[in-house]
């Protein structure tokens, strides 16, 4: 059984002063796998010190310097990651193309920032004034378990250019995953003090961190109740926000949409990592002139999506993080035929063959209405849920008539058309016949799904104060 003790503050390996242990668990096979011991308050405010004292140079210091280290931490991060997919594998149950396609991004990250800095202006004249983009201060980071390292990075990596120093509070559920990140960290020689790593619940460090009156910036990835407690902590000497929440995300399928391949990726969105991603399109919304051929063709895909051994790179679907989460996904599923809606696929207990680990049947409910509330609050598991609509005004206004807005899709034949519906939906991100975005755009959400961007510059401001200076 692992021991995971350390924490990172000041640029040392430490064991921290809290002694709570929390268990971890491999959610495949619900082994109880290692421990981590957990940080307190005392670490809290030992890292935001640390944080403080070491923004006073890294603040003032130029590109080349912040380059220099953004690289480095690219390169430490690209030589561990066969063991950041393994983290993945073992902690939450996360499928090949998950770990194939998403872990590099980590260090990827990295190297992204130091590329914008190569090109970014801190100083840009404006009339008869100066704008100056300075570093916010000490940046609080706060990540969630799925994708943890991705998360981290993002944000991470833009406090580093921008010039801030940084707190990361991960969360105690990716243990093994924040391990690794801190020994990368410390192979990197990041500077003492410009990036702190504690791991500890949110009701015992969360909030030291986001009260601290040290603390200028918090950047935040995770639930909207989180989310809404964060802001209020925030609001009492006003910090800085990037606030990316929860997610209900609309998948409109317009008439004209070629379904062999649009039923496909709408699937794909919706189960990603094992449906435990807030920006999944979980509602698919269908035209009620093919509806009969929606559904066809989701059955016909759905073999693509069993759930089994994340280890077999056959799976689509692996398990849900924990038996807390499993016990949630199920009271959905049942609260959803309790409402009315009809199973398509899946349903209540786990797969046929899995009788352990918190595996969900992958489950498509269709005789839904958008004010059920399984089309309308995050499940945070692999269930999705089938709206017909009737034309395109009334597709736009069911992907509209929801609390959320992070991402949507839109798959069409008509360019112009999936054009003119994609502006009309409210979310911070709209696809067009794809499922991924572009990570050199703005990524964030609108209503309930947060505030504040990500990706590229505009992540990088994020972390930026703009001050004026006028002659």
């Amino acid at each position: 059984m692992r021991e995971i003790n350390q924490a990172y503050i000041d640029g040392k390996l430490i064991t921290p002063h809290g002694t709570q242990l929390s268990p971890l668990f491999n959610p495949a096979t619900e082994e109880l796998i290692g421990q981590v011991r957990l940080a307190d308050e005392t670490d809290a405010l030992a890292a935001v010190a640390a944080a403080k004292r070491a923004f006073t140079s890294w603040s003032k210091t130029g590109k080349e310097e912040r380059i220099a280290l953004l690289n480095r931490l690219s390169d430490s991060l690209a030589e561990r990651l066969d063991d950041l997919k393994a983290a993945m594998v073992e902690e939450y149950g996360a499928v090949a193309s998950i770990v194939e396609g998403l872990v590099p991004l980590t260090p990827q990250m990295f190297a992204d920032a130091a590329r914008l800095l190569e090109t970014y202006e801190f100083e840009k004249p404006q009339g008869s004034s100066t704008v100056i983009m300075t570093p916010v201060g000490v940046a609080v980071v706060i990540t969630p378990w799925n994708l943890s390292t991705v998360f981290i990075a993002q944000k991470v990596s833009a406090a580093i250019a921008a010039g801030a120093t940084v707190v990361v509070k991960p969360s105690e559920l990716s243990a093994l995953q924040t391990q690794v990140m801190i020994e990368a960290f410390e192979a990197a020689e990041v500077p003492p003090g410009v990036i702190n790593v504690i791991t500890g619940r949110g009701n015992v460090i969360g909030d030291v961190l986001t009260t601290h009156p040290d603390v200028a910036k918090v950047g935040f990835t995770g639930s909207t109740g989180v989310g809404q407690r964060i802001m209020r902590n925030a609001a009492e000497n006003f910090k800085r926000l990037t606030l990316e929440l929860g997610g209900k995300g609309p998948t409109i399928l317009l008439d004209d949409a070629d379904l062999p391949t649009a039923v496909p990726a709408a699937l794909t969105s919706g189960f990603l990592n094992n449906g435990q991603t807030c920006f999944a399109g979980t509602r698919i919304l269908a035209p009620r002139t093919r509806l009969d051929e929606v559904l066809q063709a989701i059955e016909a895909a759905m073999p693509g999506f069993q759930a089994g051994d994340p280890r077999d790179p056959a799976t689509g679907v692996g398990p849900v993080v924990s038996q807390t989460q499993f016990d949630t996904v199920q009271r959905y599923i049942r609260i959803g035929l309790e409402e009315g809606a009809q199973l398509l696929t899946g349903g209540e207990g786990r797969p046929e063959g899995l009788d352990k680990g918190w595996f969900v049947k992958p489950t498509v409910f269709t005789g839904v209405t958008n004010q059920m509330r399984v089309a309308r609050e995050e499940i945070f598991g692999p269930v999705l849920v089938v709206i017909p609509f009737g034309d395109d005004d009334e597709a736009v206004s069911i992907a509209n008539d929801s609390p959320f807005g992070l991402q949507a899709h839109v798959f069409s034949s008509d360019a112009e058309r999936a054009q003119r519906v994609a502006r009309q939906v409210e979310a911070g991100t709209v696809l067009i016949n794809r499922i991924f975005s572009d990570r050199t755009v703005p990524f964030g959400g609108v209503k309930m799904s947060g505030i504040g961007r990500e990706h590229d510059q505009y992540g990088l401001e994020a972390y930026l104060e703009p001050r004026s200076i006028t002659a």
